[in-house]
């Protein structure tokens, strides 16, 4: 069993000398995206990521949020023939990746199942939450969703405390605007901290 679409969570982005660029996290989950398309042969790879919401309202210009940067740098190691590549750039929260690449349609019009499943790309200890949120969206569960765990990249504290306040915040509810009011709330409540 392996995944033909990939989906790439971002990690983050710094600014260098006035340059937006990728974090080694997120470098290390595009290469590891390329690395399994090459050796399972991937039909499309996904890049989804805007900015964080600790980054202010506007966040980078456009062709320099996670996204973009991911899909170049995919570009600039060589993808192999026929890769279909694609960059979700709005969302600011693990959340509203989902949601916004499920909008856009970037996914393709595949079914997925425990036979050709979805593969989500991403450090082992943000995997859960990805298919905690995957669950809620596209009501994939089980095998119809494959992690592509990718090596190294400590588990920062932080996500121990957003995969928990995940599931209680959005409890009971699979309806996008819910969860999105759900979520506006939990940021708010944590930034009054």
């Amino acid at each position: 069993m392996h995944a033909d679409t990939l989906w790439v969570f971002g990690r983050g982005v710094t600014v260098v000398d006035g340059r937006y660029r990728l974090t080694p996290d997120s470098l290390a989950r595009v290469d590891a995206a390329l690395a399994y398309a090459r050796r399972l042969t991937a039909a499309r790879i996904v890049f989804t990521g805007g900015w964080s919401l600790g980054a202010g309202s506007a966040g980078p210009p456009v062709g320099s949020r996670e996204g973009d940067l991911m899909l170049a740098a995919a570009r600039r190691a060589g993808t192999p023939p026929g890769l279909d590549l694609h960059a979700e750039t709005r969302s600011r929260s693990t959340l509203e990746n989902v949601l916004h690449t499920v909008e856009e349609k970037l996914l393709g019009e595949l079914a997925f199942t425990p036979a050709r499943p979805l593969g989500i790309v991403s450090h082992g200890w943000h995997l859960p939450r990805i298919r905690y949120l995957i669950g809620k969206v596209l009501r994939l569960r089980g095998p119809a969703v494959l992690d592509i765990p990718v090596v190294g990249g400590g588990s920062p504290w932080s996500e121990r405390m957003l995969a928990v306040g995940s599931r209680v915040c959005f409890l009971g509810s699979a309806d996008p605007a819910t969860l999105r009011r759900r979520e506006r709330l939990m940021v708010a409540l944590g930034r009054r901290r």
